[in-house]
Parts: C-alpha cells; structure tokens; sequence
C-alpha cells in the first residue's frame, strides 16, 4: 500500500479542511502508512489523534517562513513517501521536489500555475476538473475524487436552547458568513415564510451585517447566529429543511452532509450544488440571488410532506452510492496505486 505523506495548511474552519480531517484517519483505518504535517490547530491536532493520526504541527506562516520549510523537507526526506498530497495553495507551495509523486488536492478553481511542481491534480467535483484541463492541465494527470461526509447519526439539539418553538418551520443553514454563502438572500426570503425559523450555523466577516439585515428586515425574532458548531448532524436532526444560498460553492459539502442525515434540501444553482442536484429529486434548485424564489421553494417544500420526505430519501440514496468514506476512501487508494505504479 502506498506510503503517504500529506500537507494542509489551511484556515481553522472550511470545507477543505473538514474533509482532510475526515480523510486522514480514514486512509489510517484501511492501513494506509502515511505522516501528516499541518498548520498548527490544537482543535484540528486533537480531532486527528482521537481518529489515530498523530499530525506534524508547524507555523507554515508563508513563502517567507523559511524554518517551516527546512522542517517540511527533512520530514519528508526521512519518511520517504512514495506520494505527497497537498491541500491547496500554501501547502503546495512547501512541497518539495524530489523523487515522489506530487499531487494537489483541489476544492475551488485556483490559477493552475501554483501547482507547477505537482505531477497530478484531483479536484473534488468533475467541473473543477474540467476547468483545470481547460486551463491548460494535462488531462490524464486531473483526476475526480468527490469528498465524503460522516452520516454517523446524532439525537437533535434542544430547539429551546435557542428559543424557537417546536411548531415552528426550522430552516438550518451552514457556512462561513462571506458573500459567496448568500446568507443575505436567505435573510431576505424569511420575511415570505412568516411560520419560520432561521438557524445559521457559521461564523464570518459579514456576521455584524446579517445581524443589522435581520432587524432591518423584521427577522431578527426567529433568526439565530449560531457561531461555528461542530455538531452539524445534529443541527440536520433538529431541521425540517436545510437551504444553501450559496453564489459561488465549488462543490458543497453541505448539501451531500444534509444528504446524509437524511434532510430535504433547498439550494440556489450555483457550481457546486447545481452540479450536485438533481432538481425535484434530490433537492429543489433556485436562481442564485432570487430571495423570492427561494422562499416559494422553501414554502413548497414545507407544506408538501411527501415531497419533503421524497427529496430527503433520494439525498440519502444519492449519499449512499457516491459519497460514503468507503466509496471515497476505495477511489482514493486506486489513485495511489494507479500513479505508483
């Protein structure tokens, strides 16, 4: 089985860096023989011990963090991997030549010429894919390797910790508070669905904003901030449907996590979620930035008990065949093998 050394030096929250956290003690669970070196987090260190993987902390602070990088290449001269797996920009950035195989992890659609020094790319939705071979990557070194979520179940948080009645309609929305997440256009198209309750699990820069949106709205009583959680199957066990506003999402974990715990979901077509969702099936599609829409998806779905529970059923279904750790875990050990060998 391929020896594996893998570099993440994201951000401390983040769909990339969820899943890397999920993945590496995945690939240690099916006896991959692998290091991890990551930017130091002493919640994602913990995360990773409890799942096995005891990870190499380093500043990675940048090109100008030059004891990180001495300490990147002795890690990797002494372990000798067969395969370096890098997550994103900053990470590929530390990875060094040598006589290894080279492979960035990509979640969104970076400039191709921050991966020179990689042998291959996987992108996580086969649009990225397609977007990296029409910038100019080679094709049969551009692979498509989807992400897996944890469909372990969780009993549902109380509603009443955040003062919402449990006759209410609860809409459960998840992300880092940015413009691309479109969160101002969900907050808008509460002001439609008079019988609901908005909980957004997330933190970000335009929390203050939302905030300030909410009242000037009328929304703020049945709208919740929740800050980040880490607890999101149980907020899905507790929703009655889970919308993603999103303008721009690459691929959308969310939407495959709700999947997973079985929750009807509502998502605005962007990349990433209109890829993802087979409209009227698996979920219902609005345009992006259409709160009016939005909200009469929201309403059709919340009102019609059999589509809301065929939608959640399909979801499940589409977790199951495509997006389960084993599926995933299976795709990424014939990728090894395949550039090893």
């Amino acid at each position: 089985m391929t020896k594996l050394m893998q570099i993440m030096a994201g951000a401390k929250h983040g769909g990339a860096e969820a899943f890397f956290t999920r993945l590496a003690p995945a690939l240690s669970r099916v006896g991959v023989e692998q290091e991890v070196i990551i930017r130091s987090d002493t919640d994602r260190a913990a995360a990773l011990r409890t799942g096995g993987v005891t990870p190499l902390e380093l500043r990675l602070g940048g090109m100008f963090d030059i004891t990180s990088a001495h300490r990147v290449k002795r890690a990797i001269r002494q372990f000798a991997p067969e395969v370096v797996l890098t997550w994103m920009n900053r990470a590929t950035a530390y990875a060094p030549l040598g006589p290894h195989i080279t492979v960035a992890r990509l979640g969104g659609y970076y400039k191709v010429e921050n991966y020179r020094q990689c042998d291959h790319l996987i992108g996580n939705t086969q649009d990225i894919c397609d977007y990296l071979i029409k910038a100019g990557w080679p094709k049969p070194r551009v692979h498509h390797i989807p992400n897996f979520v944890d469909d372990a179940p969780s009993p549902p948080v109380s509603r009443a910790d955040f003062n919402t009645p449990d006759d209410a309609t609860l809409l459960l929305a998840m992300g880092r508070l940015h413009i691309n997440k479109g969160f101002d256009t969900l907050v808008d198209a509460l002001r439609d669905l008079p019988n609901s309750y908005l909980w957004i699990a997330g933190e970000g820069p335009l929390r203050e904003r939302l905030e300030r949106q909410a009242a000037q709205s009328g929304v703020a009583k049945r709208t919740r901030f929740l800050g980040w959680r880490d607890d999101g199957p149980a907020l899905l066990a507790t929703a009655d449907v889970f919308v993603c506003p999103s303008r721009h999402e690459p691929l959308g974990n969310v939407v495959i996590e709700a999947w997973a715990h079985k929750c009807p979901v509502i998502a605005a077509e962007s990349e990433g979620p209109g890829t993802l969702i087979e409209h009227g099936r698996t979920g219902l599609l609005t345009p992006v930035d259409d709160s009016n829409a939005l909200a009469r998806a929201i309403t059709r779905v919340t009102s019609e008990q059999v589509l809301a529970q065929d939608l959640a059923a399909a979801g499940q279904d589409e977790f199951r065949a495509k997006f389960n750790e084993g599926s995933v875990v299976s795709r990424y050990l014939k990728f090894f093998d395949a550039v090893t060998t």
